[in-house]
């Protein structure tokens, strides 16, 4: 467990009732943007542009969802300074209840440096208190004040993906449904008990890359045939390719949302993530949440970061029409 600890700051206020508590990573993002070739040992590059944007799979997810209209209490962790302080701040301006962050005065807080040439990017990553958050550190009076549960990010949070069954038994406990991205494992290794794990999660959301590697499956269709006997419903993001769910053994591919003027890329999936779970949440069948998933990830792409295009639920609503054509009358929960 998290020691020394510390207060958030600012402290974001601590409600009764929750839709969804994220258990996963902070970090910042450092988006270096107009650069004309990938760095070589030794050389330098010159980078046109710089952001520093809310980074992490968990806290884009976190954010995008509650910027649509969820109440979100985030439990993570940070370093006592200044990127955790921005993390913070980020994720309270967007209406995360942020009370249960804790900072750690001995470690940093993460960081990744994004590196985007055109439609290929690189990254590198400092886990920093990520790494030594543990599902230890949820306890079920928490969890019993929510409806779901999100965990995102399993691999860069050893402690947590060693306690993963422990945490999802919590939640089932506390009859919360529940979502799981792991994210990908930059070991590479994929070691994660899906048998195991899958009965507990009630949405699995990979994407392509990622179920075949967990699989060990050369496509999609073998990979969601192999966890299709022990998952419940996995949806599997495909990119320009929209995303295809698998649920009592019937796919369903719902086709993309196209922006032909791509900002980036980054946090398309968690923002498919946030749409999908929204809808979810509201009870909508599965290929309503897919397709209210396909256009939260292409609008994302529309702005820097993975938050830079979600400022507010009627600005999300009236660029979905304005660039989609998604004018669904059944969004609103």
């Amino acid at each position: 467990m998290l020691s020394p600890l510390s207060a958030p700051k600012p402290p974001k206020r601590m409600e009764n009732n929750y839709d969804v508590i994220v258990v996963g990573e902070l970090n910042v993002d450092l988006i270096l943007n107009h650069i004309s070739t990938f760095p070589q040992i030794g050389k330098e590059v010159l980078a046109r542009d710089m952001q520093m944007t809310l980074g992490s799979s968990s806290a884009i997810f976190a954010s995008n969802l509650s910027t649509l209209g969820a109440k979100v209490l985030f439990k993570g962790a940070t370093g006592n300074d200044m990127f955790g302080d921005f993390v913070i701040s980020e994720l309270s301006e967007r209406g995360v209840d942020t009370s249960a962050i804790v900072r750690n005065r001995q470690l940093k807080t993460g960081a990744t440096v994004a590196i985007n040439i055109e439609d290929d990017r690189a990254m590198v990553t400092h886990p920093g208190a990520m790494e030594h958050y543990s599902a230890e550190d949820v306890d079920v009076a928490l969890l019993s004040r929510a409806k779901h549960l999100h965990i995102s990010s399993v691999f860069l949070q050893p402690a947590l993906k060693h306690n993963l069954l422990t945490l999802l038994s919590k939640a089932k406990s506390c009859n919360l449904t529940t979502s799981l991205d792991t994210q990908w494992d930059p070991a590479e290794k994929w070691e994660l008990d899906l048998p195991n794990v899958l009965p507990l999660v009630d949405v699995f959301l990979p994407n392509e890359a990622e179920i075949k590697c967990l699989t060990h499956q050369p496509t999609v269709e073998s990979a969601l045939n192999q966890i299709g006997r022990y998952a419940n419903t996995v949806v599997v993001k495909l990119g320009v390719h929209g995303s295809i769910s698998y649920y009592k053994g019937t796919p369903n591919n719902i086709p993309p949302f196209l922006n032909n003027a791509v900002v980036d890329a980054i946090g398309a999936g968690d923002s498919f993530n946030a749409g999908f779970i929204y809808r979810y949440l509201s009870g909508a069948p599965i290929n309503d949440c897919q397709r209210f998933g396909n256009v939260m990830g292409a609008l994302s792409t529309t702005a820097p970061g993975g938050t830079g295009a979600f400022t507010s639920r009627a600005a999300i609503m009236k660029k979905a029409k304005d660039h989609f054509n998604y004018t669904e009358n059944d969004v609103k929960r």
